[in-house]
This record gives C-alpha cells, structure tokens and sequence, in this order.
C-alpha cells in the first residue's frame, strides 16, 4: 500500500555571512511521504533547492536514531516539535496535516550562537562536561563494577540522569536560556553512585561554575526543559544539583 502525500508551506530560518541579521525565508514541500522523518523532509526540500539552484538549508543530524544529540530545531515553537519526548528526527511527518504551514527555527540562546541557518554552536555544553563532568581518581587497578554495591534505586536514578543526549533542547526552551536541567543531569548521575563520590565537590561548583560563566540563564521553575526534553529528564535532577552545591560550598 502506497504511503500518503502531503503539501507544506514552510518558513525556514536562515543565516549565514551575507545575512548575518537571519530572516524566515518561505519555501514549499510537495509531495512529502507521511512515512518520512522531519530530517528526511528537509533533505527532500534540500534536494529540491539544489535543483533551483538555491542553497540547501543547512542542519544538525548524524544517527538519526534519537541517541547522538546533534538534531535539533524549533518546530512551531517547540524544541523537537510537538510531540513528546521525541527528538527531531524521530519526528514523522505523519503527525502534520496536508496544508500545514510550519516554522522552523534553530536553538534560541547567547550561548548557542548561529552558526548557519539551523546549526548553532553548543560547544558551551561540553565545556560544561570538561569542568568537571567525569571521574578522575588515582586509585591503582580498576575494581570489578560488579564488585560495588549500588542500591537499585540509586542504580535506576542514575541511569535515567544519564539518558541525557546533550542536545540543547532544554535550552532552547528555557525563557532564560537555562542549562541546569543538562548540568542537573550530569552531576546527577555521577552523584549518585559511589565511583563519583571522590571528585563530587569539586564537580559541582566547577561544573556550575562554568554554566554561569558561559552566559546560560538560571532556573526559574517554569519546567518547560521537562516538558521538552527528548528522554524525560525530571527537573528534580535540577534540585540535586542545587543539594550538590549547597554542600559543597558550605563543606
């Protein structure tokens, strides 16, 4: 069975040396498959720029899969789109209506500059990690992990800190272009197992440190980086976080 078509009208942001202001620029996607991704769709709409001889729209992407974290835009007004906890290219073009007119812009924030059109520079978020997001102790030969206890329940909090991707959205979300969700998340992982206890004061006040100094807003509790982040994240890890410092500053 043949899969559905429909007709768009979209309105893609570009940017790039000759227009460093950025616009909306309107472009139109005929015959689009339901069966494809949002990424897939704008790889069509690439091949057809080309083909006009306009420059193809430039964006993020690599697995394609929702694990790498590169994807990533405003769909609508919305990080990822509208549906949730899905990442760009996990977005299907049969969740849009023949007719639709979609907007799509890249992440907002002074710290993810524009790099062309939908590409913005999050190097911010691994100069996060490089404060302090790791474990580093001089403690001779590896032991067993599976030698170490850990509660279940620590072991389950961890992992769903760790699940996340980095992709910024969050961020974009944000009205004060926060970051606490993604830093909340990685001290929170490390925090919660014993591995990272040796290094925990000295990663959180660098970690947070190094978020503030990177121009990110701070937390006011609007929980739009929940609602929009691609694997559920909870802003509880933002109040461990806060916990994570308070002791360490005060330790």
């Amino acid at each position: 069975m043949s899969s559905k078509t429909i007709n768009l009208t979209l309105k893609v942001w570009r940017q790039n040396r000759k227009n460093p202001a950025g616009d909306l620029e309107t472009y139109q996607a005929n015959d689009i498959s339901t069966d494809m991704s949002f990424l897939e769709m704008i790889d069509v709409v690439n091949e057809q720029l080309t083909e006009q001889g306009i420059e193809p729209i430039a964006f993020d992407h690599d697995c394609r899969e929702g694990i790498c974290g590169m994807c990533g835009a405003v769909v609508n007004g919305r990080a990822h789109g509208h549906m949730p906890e899905t990442t760009l290219c996990q977005l299907h073009m049969r969740h849009f209506k023949d007719g639709n007119t979609i907007v799509i812009e890249p992440w907002r924030a002074t710290a993810f500059p524009v790099v062309k059109d939908l590409v913005v520079d999050r190097g911010a978020l691994d100069k996060i990690i490089q404060a302090g997001g790791y474990i580093s102790v001089n403690a001779g030969g590896a032991q067993d992990g599976n030698t170490i206890p850990v509660p279940k329940e620590n072991a389950e909090k961890a992992f769903n800190a760790a699940a996340c991707i980095g992709c910024g959205a969050c961020v974009a979300a944000c009205p004060n272009a926060s970051a606490m969700l993604f830093t909340g998340a990685k001290i929170s992982h490390l925090a919660l197992l014993p591995q990272g206890k040796p290094g925990a004061k000295r990663r959180a006040l660098s970690m947070v440190r190094a978020m503030d100094e990177l121009g990110f807003g701070n937390c006011s509790n609007e929980a739009e980086c929940e609602a929009e982040c691609p694997k559920g994240i909870s802003i509880t890890e933002i109040a461990r976080m806060n916990r994570e410092f308070i002791k360490a500053a005060f330790s």
